[in-house]
């Protein structure tokens, strides 16, 4: 496998997984969040973002984590696997609420300059939405590739340390 996805809902530690994938891989880590937001939180216009991924994607490796499900079906289609960390929304909560606290005032690495870390009631939406909203079509999308890609599901922090425990070079 040279090219993962690894997909999950806000929270689900998507970004800590991916990178550490990639270092026991030996592949590099991409981090969409970090090409989709600009600085100060200003988003990448629709056709701008489809020329970023398309650009990503072309690579020839790379572990790559991100939720943009307008671009799933395009990223899905050159990768070899997708990993989905599935996490009850509470977990959700509790470590975005942590991940604030912890980043107060600051900028995480794999985000643009001004992108200090924040929670708002719009970000409380998307993440109280996702299992009905997003999820169903982050399952379809996967469901039509489970025979021409390696999809695996992961239920908590539990099974994926124990996935990464499996992976090295």
């Amino acid at each position: 496998m040279k090219r993962i996805l690894v997909l999950g809902p806000s929270g689900s530690g998507k970004s800590t997984f991916a990178r550490t994938l990639a270092q026991r891989l030996g592949l590099p880590w991409i981090c969409l969040d970090h090409y989709y937001w600009k600085p100060n939180w200003v988003e990448t216009p629709k056709e701008e973002w489809r020329e970023v991924v398309a650009s990503l994607i072309s690579r020839s490796e790379w572990v790559m984590d991100g939720n943009y499900s307008k671009t799933l079906e395009m990223r899905i289609e050159r990768a070899d696997a997708a990993i989905f960390l599935d996490v009850p929304r509470r977990v959700s909560f509790w470590r975005i609420f942590k991940r604030r606290i912890t980043h107060h005032g600051k900028v995480r690495p794999e985000l643009a300059e001004g992108c200090t870390e924040k929670i708002d009631l719009d970000f409380l939406r998307w993440i109280w939405g996702y299992p009905s909203r997003t999820r169903p079509i982050v399952d379809r999308i996967l469901s039509e590739n489970a025979d021409s890609k390696t999809i695996v599901f992961l239920k908590g922090s539990k099974q994926a340390t124990e996935y990464l425990e499996t992976v090295s070079n």
